[in-house]
């Protein structure tokens, strides 16, 4: 097992920071991943990590060890391209073979370390298989074959899933996870894709413009986002803009375009201005004259739109005069549309407090 420890890494290209002072601690076979849209620096620094970027200032260490100086194939790392990088001239076995002959392993020892890759990814027997024989899923796991046989210390994977169908890409996601804890093995993993960070990873970085903007727990990730940015690119999220009126307890009243919310929070005070996230999911619906649970503060406004989205429908609901829809999940549309009834738990809302 082995940690990695990022230090105040930077790497620019021309006038561009795409890995601006980064820090970031990774434990002993933790499932990392590293999340944000494109050109958020995620990338760059996951190559950072392999060798094939350099860092202008910063180290990275392998346990105690510095490996920033090394050449890629001293660092212990097993890479897994976004383009599975698959030579279709070779067969199955021999691309998964391409490493260990780098390192001169012996045949004997090299075909057992094959056929044992090869099993650990549940493609025993396809080592003469070409690659055009072969799915996407398939080539997806020789690729990951490849970069585990030859043991690596650290597995890196780049946008391994996002050239695969929607199903595929849920039924690997359960495969590198089940393969990750098999092995023991610490994993970097780079994606923009919010469902495959929160549902693999131990921890996630999420990552803004060369910066890591939040770093922590999924369910932290999620329910406790500490920048509108996260809240509004890690799921679906209702976000406004206001300025707190007065203080009721532990809430705040908070004067919106076109209404006013009251939400749970300790620390701001009257004239200060907010943003407050509010996730879908956080809202109820009511139905036939139903009573708000106790506490929950209750709106109103009418229904504009509505979006299938098999396991939970999405409603839009025109709440504020000028201000977006209002978006609520549910299990099923209401009938008949028009003014509906709302509720949501104060202390559910997450609320930032801007400059003044």
């Amino acid at each position: 097992m082995t940690s990695i420890s990022i230090e105040n890494a930077v790497r620019t290209f021309g006038s561009v920071r795409a890995v601006d002072d980064v820090s970031i601690a990774i434990r002993d076979a933790e499932f990392f991943t590293l999340l944000g849209p494109s050109g958020c620096g995620k990338t760059t620094l996951l190559r950072m990590v392999a060798g094939f970027c350099d860092l202008e200032s910063g180290r990275i260490l392998f346990d105690a060890e510095r490996i920033d100086t090394l050449p890629p194939h001293r660092r212990k790392t097993g890479m897994v391209f976004q383009n599975y990088a698959i030579f279709p001239h070779l067969r199955v076995g021999d691309n998964v073979a391409y490493g260990l002959r780098a390192r001169n392993v012996p045949s004997a020892e090299r075909a057992e370390r094959i056929a044992r890759a090869l099993k650990l990814i549940q493609l025993q027997g396809y080592e003469d298989r070409w690659p055009h024989q072969l799915s996407g899923g398939q080539l997806q796991r020789v690729a990951i074959a490849r970069a585990v046989v030859i043991e690596p210390s650290v597995l890196l994977l780049d946008e391994p899933l996002s050239n695969l169908d929607a199903k595929l890409r849920v039924e690997m996601r359960g495969e590198i996870r089940r393969l990750q804890k098999t092995l023991g093995i610490t994993v970097i993993y780079v994606t923009h894709d919010q469902d495959e960070a929160l549902s693999m990873s131990d921890r996630i970085a999420v990552m803004r413009a060369g910066r890591v903007e939040q770093l922590g727990e999924p369910a932290a990730i999620y329910g406790a986002p500490e920048s509108p940015f996260v809240a509004k690119f890690v799921g679906a999220t209702n976000l406004f803009e206001g300025v707190v009126t007065g203080r009721v307890g532990d809430q705040i009243d908070v004067a919106i375009a076109g209404g006013a919310l009251r939400v749970h929070d300790a620390r701001a005070q009257a004239g200060d201005r907010v943003e407050i996230s509010v996730r879908p999911e956080a809202i109820r619906l009511l139905v036939a004259g139903e009573a708000a649970p106790a506490g929950w503060i209750t709106l109103s406004g009418t229904l504009s739109g509505v979006e299938y989205l098999g396991a939970v429908t999405r409603l839009y609901v025109r709440m504020f005069e000028g201000a977006p829809p209002l978006q609520v999940a549910v299990a099923s549309a209401p009938a008949g549309g028009g003014e509906i009834s709302m509720a949501y738990d104060p202390a559910r809302a997450v609320v930032w407090t801007k400059d003044r």
